[in-house]
């Protein structure tokens, strides 16, 4: 989806790694992903970065935040969460626990932004215009965790604005996040935040979005049975209801995209 929005529409495709969490992330999983674009024919428009490459710039963009009040300390652990912070999402709302502890000496800490109460309005190319208020449905979000780890949430935002990403497309799960990067990106200095398309998720049969920890088959094992770049690109556009499910080009996919750009229901 994202090669081929870029390419119907005259975009560029930056390739980032977001191997922000040093625990989970593993050279081999990042030579796999290189090797499987490379073999679908998706290659990026410019040398691939790294999240874990550009630590100074989100120390950086914390300690500006600090230095305006906007950071505190948190040693909260998710579990400390109790049921009660559940959000009507199902996401588990940041109470303000740690509110009032102090920054400098706490090497034991995470660090957490204040999100302050206020309604975010955004358009999303598929959805539509949408509303989130990120103070009532997430609390303050963690940016650090007591690792040193930079949170998703917080080194995406800064990515975005140091690298001029002005469209962002990714799946529909991500939707919730949307409002509270855009209320970050307004506090690092980022008026205009980029335009989003959230698309429809690939689900298997019982209606759940495709995850390794479900046991679904990944590319790897697509490849290895023998099927086709052109094979895996139709299965996965004919998912999106994109194409038919056959083998095609991404070339054709782009056509459609283009075609569904007065419909953007259909993406």
């Amino acid at each position: 989806m994202v090669w081929g929005v870029a390419r119907a529409f005259g975009g560029r495709v930056l390739l980032r790694v977001e191997d922000h969490d040093r625990t989970r992330s593993r050279p081999e999983f990042e030579a796999a992903i290189l090797d499987d674009l490379e073999w679908l024919g998706l290659s990026p428009d410019e040398p691939f970065t790294r999240q874990s490459d550009r630590g100074r710039l989100y120390l950086a963009a914390m300690e500006d935040l600090k230095a305006r009040g906007l950071v505190y300390a948190c040693g909260c652990s998710r579990k400390a969460l109790s049921v009660s912070d559940l959000t009507s999402g199902g996401e588990r709302r940041y109470p303000g626990t740690c509110r009032g502890r102090a920054v400098d000496g706490d090497t034991e800490a995470g660090r957490r932004l204040r999100i302050e109460p206020m309604t975010v309005r955004f358009d999303d190319l598929r959805l539509g215009a949408l509303t989130q208020n990120p103070a009532e449905e997430t609390g303050d979000v963690l940016i650090r965790d007591r690792q040193g780890n930079w949170t998703y949430q917080f080194a995406v935002v800064v990515d975005d604005f140091d690298q001029k990403v002005d469209l962002v497309v990714r799946g529909e799960d991500l939707l919730a996040s949307t409002g509270r990067q855009i209320q970050m990106a307004r506090l690092i200095g980022r008026e205009t935040p980029p335009i989003f398309l959230h698309h429809a998720l690939i689900r298997n049969p019982d209606g759940q979005k495709l995850s390794k920890s479900n046991r679904d088959t990944g590319l790897w094992e697509l490849r290895a049975a023998g099927w086709s770049a052109g094979r895996v690109l139709g299965h996965a556009s004919a998912a999106l209801g994109l194409t038919d499910n056959e083998p095609v080009e991404m070339g054709a996919i782009i056509q459609r995209i283009r075609a569904a750009a007065m419909r953007p229901a259909d993406l």
